[in-house]
């Protein structure tokens, strides 16, 4: 018997590590008594990167090895997702909540700036970021977030908008959280080995707590004009996936309107809402290239 569990326990201390497991050290961050899941790699610079919805921080598993030989990277588990904690009530995933973990992840890594990534809605929070910290960013790069401006513009005025969001309508249902599954919210990964990784994260989130990003944040008719908004204050590069259903791109007119720096605008046809999954080798280069030429 005493072989057998021996046998048993050296065949788990010897297994590979998942995939996911490979893109860099693990720690956690507490925000507020909230612990953020990140993993870091690299040296240099601080370079956060936040995900959207339905992801995890695997979703960089290719910018991140590039990146990292150029900056320190962390790349979150936002809350309610994978490893990072999972706190009740829809009150506890609006904006402020959102962003405060962003500072926890400032301040524990001792910096007093960073570069900023974020896709979907780390693109979001990434956009109330850099308003409400001007001071605490020096770059920034969105992914298939259009501005908030540009979006309420549309929800107010496109139909076309105003239908490609009836998911998030849906999402904003109190018995979402009881009919959406995992199993659902994985088909989009391509890839059948990052798919299993997927829905094992998946699986460890909580589906309320993600559905309460739609519930706290995304606007709800009747659409109005949307509010003054500070203007962002560094400089921002946009990597739009033409494609994307969710987020349509007349939504990007006049970002540069609302950034007081310089806008990089780059729109990739043939990508969808994830693209940096879908065209992953031009979104890593257009990422490295604008954060490392000279000038910049």
């Amino acid at each position: 018997m005493r072989s057998t569990w021996t046998i048993l326990w050296l065949g788990w201390l010897l297994a590979p590590l998942s995939a996911a497991d490979d893109l860099g050290q693990s720690g956690f961050v507490d925000s507020n008594g909230v612990k953020i899941h990140y993993v870091t790699a690299g040296q240099g610079p601080l370079l956060v990167m936040v995900h959207g919805f339905p992801d995890y921080h695997y979703t960089w598993r290719d910018q991140m090895p590039a990146l990292a030989k150029h900056f320190q990277v962390v790349a979150i588990d936002q809350r309610g997702y994978n490893k990072s904690d999972k706190p009740e009530g829809v009150e506890n995933y609006k904006a402020d909540k959102l962003v405060g973990d962003l500072v926890a992840v400032l301040d524990h890594f001792k910096q007093k700036r960073m570069i900023l990534v974020g896709h979907d809605w780390g693109g979001f929070v990434a956009w109330n970021f850099v308003m409400t910290h001007p001071d605490k960013v020096d770059r920034l790069i969105i992914l298939n977030l259009p501005h908030p401006n540009g979006l309420m513009r549309e929800l107010a005025n496109n139909p076309d908008q105003q239908k490609n969001s009836a998911y998030a309508r849906a999402f904003q249902k109190s018995e979402a959280a009881s009919i959406i599954k995992p199993e659902v919210l994985v088909l989009w990964v391509k890839e059948p080995e990052a798919r299993k990784e997927y829905l094992a994260a998946l699986k460890r989130s909580s589906m309320e707590g993600m559905l309460n990003y739609y519930k706290a944040n995304y606007p709800e008719p009747p659409y109005k004009a949307p509010p003054k908004l500070p203007l962002v204050k560094c400089p921002v590069l946009m990597i739009h996936g033409l494609d994307d259903k969710a987020l349509l791109p007349g939504a990007l007119n006049d970002t540069w309107n609302w950034i007081e720096k310089d806008l990089t605008l780059v729109t990739v046809p043939g990508a969808g809402h994830f693209v940096h999954r879908d065209k992953p080798e031009f979104v890593t280069r257009k990422m490295v290239g604008w954060l490392t030429e000279k000038g910049n």
